[in-house]
């Protein structure tokens, strides 16, 4: 059997078996979850996960519930305890697992692979699943979703889109606690850089170059240059292999 209808085959077994359940305590755990991180978050985790995954030797019996599970447990964005938030999903997770008699040797790779995916806990990956986890996680926050989420989010924090009088951190420090399109040279145009794969991370320079594409755009609508934008993304992406083929990228 070839890995993609393996993987495909097994999927459907293991959706049949313990999907269904695990689907449903997700949808009661994210009840009250902000837009950007609800159900359709996880839906599209869970998809990335089992893309990448495609031809690989990882365990789907770990991969697919972690992806599923990996946001279990809601803590703000903006919560001083944000950077506990995948361990403690990680440790909800296992509890709800072990209720459901899921197979105990594979808890504490998921567990794993939760606790590790979060760009704030700063948890070393040591497994194949947990870095395939961490990879779909981030591709989320990049391309059109990336943008999006970015946005919604910065709305749900009541952040400014942009810095009055200097939109883009020219002459600045970025500060993504106070705008959002400060967010992307904080964190996001750089994000292609920590992926864990090498498929997770061709994908990841793919979505990178739409964000350019936004802020080139965004600059030109604000009655800026092209140019001057351009050097704020060439020092958040400085040192990067991947900038010029990011930045030579015009459209879609």
């Amino acid at each position: 059997m070839d890995p993609v209808n393996g993987n495909s085959a097994y999927r459907e077994s293991w959706a049949s078996t313990w999907g269904e359940r695990i689907e449903r305590f997700v949808e009661q755990q994210l009840a009250d979850a902000d837009s950007g991180h609800g159900v359709e978050h996880v839906v599209r985790v869970v998809e990335n996960a089992f893309g990448l995954a495609n031809g690989t030797d990882a365990d789907l019996a770990v991969l697919l519930p972690a992806a599923w599970l990996h946001d279990c447990v809601i803590v703000p964005k903006d919560s001083p305890s944000r950077n506990q938030a995948s361990r403690m999903a990680a440790a909800r997770a296992r509890q709800f697992l072990t209720e459901i008699a899921y197979p105990e040797e594979r808890l504490a790779p998921i567990e794993h692979a939760i606790a590790a995916h979060s760009f704030s806990a700063r948890i070393p990956c040591e497994t194949l699943e947990a870095k395939l986890l961490q990879d779909a996680d981030r591709l989320e926050a990049l391309g059109a979703i990336g943008l999006a989420r970015c946005l919604m989010t910065g709305g749900a924090m009541r952040q400014r889109l942009y810095a009055p009088g200097e939109p883009f951190p020219i002459g600045r420090q970025p500060d993504d606690t106070q705008q959002s399109v400060d967010h992307f040279f904080c964190k996001l145009l750089g994000l292609h850089r920590t992926m864990q794969t090498e498929s997770g991370r061709a994908e990841a320079v793919r979505r990178s170059r739409f964000l350019v594409v936004f802020l080139r755009q965004l600059a030109i609508e604000l009655g800026y240059s092209v140019s001057e934008v351009d050097r704020s993304i060439e020092s958040a992406l400085a040192d990067s292999p991947d900038l010029v083929y990011i930045m030579e990228w015009s459209g879609v």
